[in-house]
């Protein structure tokens, strides 16, 4: 795999002297976007009426959030849900059985199928919004069962452990045992589009955008967070060093863990900061409908996958990407790249990045490997717990860590709790 930026090693590789791109990066294992959406109106409601005399089965919100994310593309090529074959190949070779590279089983698991026993086709219903409205239909080539030490096998290797503390194994192993596998029609993209309708976007339509915009070279920022400075500037640092045309940030709408901060306070704070310090034309905020799995460096390559779906050449990956705790150590997001990922499994690459926070000695914001020689004090660093008590108490952190425009806005949040 290649990797833009190393963390202070080496490499043989530098993508930054590369020729401009012809055309836009092409999605994961074909040629052409293959979005699982029913796109035609006459379509998509004689599969609706269809749904309704089907046996019907309501789904995981895991499972919902597969299904949209299945629906608007990002998770092109698949074209529905894994067998456990293709999931437990997943799991210990980062491919399915028929040789597709791929990081996370992309499942619908269940815990009961006495309604759909039998059943050639389903209807899947959503957890998450009133009603459990249909969100697919489903082909059922089979339906398969974990063993538990199956199951326990496959979640140590999606997270690296089998704690129960932390929140994407315990979710996972929630689920159920039954694995109802085959291709899905997608009917509606749930809760996201009617609670997110500026932010929501398929992969097809980010990439529509790309094009309105003579991007053809552009850096992705995944965030679960509100954007402080050091996010920010990380941001500038990747657009400059790749030579891309914009940031794509871009959001998780999905379930979080209880004390993260909610998608639309996100969503406010991140468009503040867009608005006032970065140039015209340089960012396209955007959001996707998925729950955050928390796996960490499994999480940053399926992040990867669907990045490059929507368009992306570059994907940034911090310190401690999509983890949370101490489960991951904070640079295996990045290293998973070098050491699992082979050269010919994706085309986007990855801008690796050291934490960055607001440097004292240098009064700007930079990368702490960057700054030889330095101690903490050199730095404005703030926990999130520290962070979170200032804000509850009405006081806006220092401006080398958030912008005011931002801390106001999450000032509110805080203080309405």
């Amino acid at each position: 795999m290649r990797v833009a930026a190393s963390r202070g090693r080496a490499t043989s590789f530098s993508p930054f002297d590369n020729a401009r791109r012809d055309d836009m990066i092409k999605p994961h294992g074909s040629d052409t976007l293959n979005p699982l959406y029913v796109a035609e109106e006459a379509a998509r409601e004689q599969l609706m009426q269809e749904a309704h005399e089907l046996p019907a089965i309501t789904v995981s919100s895991a499972a919902a959030a597969n299904a949209v994310m299945l629906g608007a593309g990002y998770f092109n090529p698949l074209t529905g849900f894994m067998s456990k074959a293709d999931a437990l190949s997943v799991g210990e070779n980062l491919r399915t059985a028929d040789g597709l590279f791929w990081p996370v089983p992309v499942v619908n698991v269940v815990d009961n199928i006495e309604s759909i026993k039998g059943a050639a086709r389903i209807a899947l219903r959503d957890p998450n919004v009133d009603g459990n409205p249909v969100i697919a239909v489903q082909d059922v080539e089979g339906i398969d069962e974990f063993s538990e030490d199956e199951l326990n096998t496959l979640v140590e290797q999606i997270f690296a452990t089998g704690d129960d503390e932390h929140p994407g194994v315990a979710t996972f192993k929630s689920l159920g045992r039954y694995v109802v596998h085959g291709p899905i029609q997608v009917l509606n993209f749930s809760y996201f589009e009617d609670d997110f309708p500026d932010t929501f976007r398929t992969a097809q339509s980010i990439r529509d955008e790309f094009a309105e915009r003579g991007w053809e070279k552009v850096v992705a920022f995944q965030t679960r967070n509100p954007m402080h400075r050091a996010h920010e500037e990380l941001c500038k640092m990747a657009m400059e060093a790749t030579g891309a045309d914009g940031i794509l940030v871009h959001m998780l709408l999905g379930k979080l863990k209880p004390g993260d901060i909610p998608a639309n306070v996100r969503d406010a704070a991140i468009r503040k900061m867009v608005d006032v310090y970065f140039p015209e034309n340089s960012v396209m905020i955007t959001g996707y409908g998925f729950d955050m799995l928390y796996a960490g460096p499994r999480e940053a390559v399926l992040h990867a996958v669907f990045r490059q779906n929507a368009g992306c050449s570059y994907l940034i990956v911090g310190r401690d990407h999509a983890g949370v705790g101490d489960f991951y150590g904070p640079f295996d997001a990045q290293t998973i790249f070098e050491e699992r990922v082979p050269d010919d499994a994706l085309d986007i690459e990855i801008f690796a990045a050291d934490h960055t926070a607001f440097s004292k000695k240098l009064g700007k914001v930079v990368m702490m490997r960057d700054v030889p020689d330095h101690t903490k004090d050199d730095f404005v660093l703030l926990s999130g717990t520290k962070v979170r008590e200032m804000l509850g108490n009405g006081i806006a952190p220092p401006e080398e860590f958030s912008r005011p425009e931002v801390a106001e806005i999450l000032m509110e949040y805080y203080q309405s709790k």
